[in-house]
């Protein structure tokens, strides 16, 4: 059995005493690529701040591994949505890209050279050489998006969230923002929450439904009737031998 990155069981939330997510279960995996989809207000976002540990479950938990061993959290990289971000305040590309290593510098030290060295890999990576030192008030919204992007990915996390990435790549990023990920994909898991079901289709390696409930679909060969049926497709979770098989239940036809 592959040995998990986040593995959360039976999880139910919400907020101020409204359960938004009930009796969740689910394992994230090295390298996997789970794009995440349902209807607004399903607890998509209510999820990531699971995962993130910004909200307590009220019932169950989130475990974090590596290498097979349980550890108290492991580098996640979040790209939040882009409504979310403050783009008045005074900070350059380079200063937000080099936040990302924060957690990692010692108080009142400069970034070590190595640290720097990263810092200005990520910078030509995300094509920002001519905007590093710009304050962030005065790119394009697809720019900003390629600062953020590359604040998430700069220490090298081992799970990178990213939600709603494409409500605002600019199209001149977009082709190599998704090659970009296939290639972060070789070292991180990624977890991508999107309502542009085609994109997500087109790229993640399996699919989670999240409405009230979450429902797993390995792979991403799934049929219209299971996108059609609210985001609500039934499954069972069965043992074989010591590897877990996510089962879909047949589709029950509607009159």
């Amino acid at each position: 059995m592959e040995n998990e990155l986040i593995r959360i069981e039976h999880v139910t939330a919400g907020y101020d005493g409204k359960v938004v997510l009930q009796d969740i279960s689910l394992n994230v995996y090295p390298n996997d690529f789970l794009g995440i989809i349902g209807p607004n207000g399903g607890g998509k976002t209510t999820l990531l701040k699971i995962i993130l540990g910004l909200l307590p479950p009220m019932k169950g938990q989130v475990r974090f591994f590596h290498e097979g061993q349980e550890v108290p959290a492991i580098r996640i990289g979040y790209l939040p949505q882009m409504n979310r971000i403050d783009r008045k305040f005074p900070i350059s590309v380079r200063e937000v890209i080099a936040s990302g290593l924060a957690s990692e510098k010692p108080r009142f030290r400069d970034y070590t050279t190595e640290q720097k060295q990263r810092i200005e890999e990520i910078i030509r990576q995300m094509g920002l050489e001519e905007q590093k030192n710009r304050a962030i008030s005065d790119l394009s919204g697809g720019q900003l998006q390629r600062v953020l992007l590359g604040r998430s990915m700069v220490s090298k996390p081992e799970i990178l969230i990213l939600d709603e990435p494409n409500s605002y790549v600019d199209k001149r990023f977009e082709s190599h923002f998704y090659k970009l990920l296939t290639e972060v994909n070789q070292e991180s898991a990624i977890i991508l929450v999107s309502h542009d079901i085609g994109t997500v289709l087109s790229m993640v390696k399996n699919i989670a439904c999240v409405n009230e409930t979450l429902h797993y679909h390995s792979g991403t060969n799934i049929s219209s009737e299971w996108l059609e049926d609210k985001y609500a497709c039934p499954i069972e979770l069965v043992g074989h031998g010591n590897l877990p098989h996510r089962v879909l239940k047949n589709h029950e036809t509607q009159p």
